[in-house]
C-alpha cells in the first residue's frame, strides 16, 4: 500500500477524534489557495494527457516549480518520478497522480525520523530562542506560541532580546500582557545581558517555557552571528543544554526569498526548526517541501490563519491531505 492509500485511512481515523478533526479543517482551509492553484491544474493536466509522455512531464515540472517547491527539489522529484514510471510501467495519468502524492511525501520524509515536537527540557525552564528577519511575523508567532503553551497549563515568560529596534520591547510587552505571560525586557542595552537577567527571573518564578525574541538584522551577517553566538553562550552558561530549540520564522508568502533566509540563518546559528507563517495567504504552499529539501530543517509550526489558535504544530499527513483532498 502506497502513502496515498494510507493517507485515506489515516484521515478517516483522525476525523473520528474531535481535536484531530479541527486540525484537519485548519489545513483544509489554510491550504485552499495552493490547492485551488496546484491541484486544479494537475487535474487539467490529467484530462489533457490520458497517457504519460514527455510533454506531460514537462508541464508537470513547470506546475511544481510554480507551486514554489523549488527548482532543485523539482528536478530531483522528476528524476525519481521518471524512474518509478519506467520501473512500474505506469502509463495512466490518473493513477500517476497517486504516485505524485506518494513521492512528494517521500521527499519531505526522506527515510528520516522527522518530528515536529518541541524538545522540552527535563528540568525547568525550556528555553526557545526565536530568530528571523523583521517583518516575517516573528513577534506575533512568539505571542501565538505563548498562547498555545498557556492553554496547555504552562507558565510562560517572554524575553525581549530585540533591544535596539524602536518599539520592539514595548510590542512584546503588550503581547505578554495579552497572553498572561511574564515579561522581561529593557531598551537600548546589550541583548545578551537582558536575556541573562530575564533567565534569572524565569528561574525565580519557576517558569516552564521561556520564549526569547531576537533582532532580525540579516543584512550584516557577521554582526548578527556574533550577537547570536554571545546570546547562545550566555543562555548555555546559565541553563546548561539551553537553548533547547532555536526556531526560525519565515513568511511563506515570500517564497524563494524565505528559503534564502533559511540558508543564511543556518550558516550563522544552529536552527532546530522552522515556523512558517502566512501559509494560508499564498498559493505557493509547496514552500514547505522546498525548505526541507534546501536546508534539511523540519517545519515545526505553520500559520494557517490570523487567530491566536491558527499557529499549529506541523503535521506532514495533514499537510499532504490539505493539498490533495480533492483527489482523495
Amino acid at each position: 500500500m502506497g502513502f496515498f492509500d494510507k493517507l485515506k485511512n489515516i484521515v478517516k481515523k483522525k476525523e473520528q477524534k474531535e481535536t484531530d478533526k479541527q486540525e484537519i479543517k485548519k489545513y483544509d482551509k489554510g491550504l485552499e489557495k495552493t490547492r485551488d492553484e496546484f491541484v486544479s491544474k494537475l487535474n487539467v493536466l490529467g484530462i489533457k494527457y490520458t497517457k504519460v509522455n514527455e510533454e506531460y512531464f514537462e508541464e508537470l515540472e513547470n506546475l511544481l516549480i510554480m507551486a514554489d517547491i523549488g527548482v532543485k527539489t523539482v528536478m530531483d522529484f522528476m528524476d525519481r518520478l521518471r524512474k518509478r514510471v519506467k520501473s512500474e510501467n505506469i502509463s495512466d495519468t490518473e493513477y500517476l497522480k497517486e504516485v505524485i502524492v506518494d513521492e512528494l511525501f517521500i521527499i519531505y520524509v526522506n527515510n528520516e525520523s522527522i518530528t515536529s515536537k518541541i524538545n522540552m527540557a527535563d528540568t525547568k525552564p525550556t528555553v526557545i530562542l526565536v530568530v528571523g528577519v523583521n517583518g516575517v511575523g516573528k513577534t506575533t508567532s512568539i505571542a501565538k506560541l505563548a498562547y498555545k503553551y498557556q492553554r496547555e497549563g504552562k507558565k510562560v515568560m517572554l524575553i525581549a532580546g530585540d533591544t535596539f529596534r524602536a518599539g520592539a520591547v514595548e510590542q512584546l510587552k503588550i503581547w505578554a500582557d495579552r497572553t498572561n505571560s511574564l515579561f522581561y525586557g529593557k531598551e537600548n542595552i546589550d541583548p545578551a545581558g537582558v536575556i541573562y537577567d530575564g533567565l534569572v527571573e524565569a528561574k525565580k518564578n519557576a517558569v516552564d517555557i521561556v520564549l526569547i525574541d531576537t533582532a532580525g538584522r540579516l543584512h550584516n551577517k557577521v554582526n548578527l552571528m556574533k550577537e547570536l553566538e554571545k546570546i547562545n553562550k550566555v543562555i548555555g552558561t546559565h541553563i546548561p543544554g539551553a537553548p533547547h530549540e532555536t526556531l526560525l520564522v519565515i513568511d511563506a508568502t515570500t517564497g524563494q526569498n524565505g528559503i534564502m533566509q533559511a540558508q543564511a540563518f543556518k550558516e550563522i546559528t544552529n536552527i532546530t526548526g522552522i515556523v512558517l507563517t502566512k501559509l494560508d495567504g499564498t498559493a505557493k504552499g509547496g514552500i514547505v517541501l522546498a525548505i526541507k529539501e534546501a536546508v534539511n530543517i523540519p517545519v515545526k509550526f505553520v500559520g494557517l490563519g490570523e487567530k491566536m489558535t491558527d499557529l499549529t504544530t506541523f503535521d506532514i499527513e495533514n499537510y499532504i491531505y490539505g493539498l490533495f483532498k480533492d483527489m482523495i
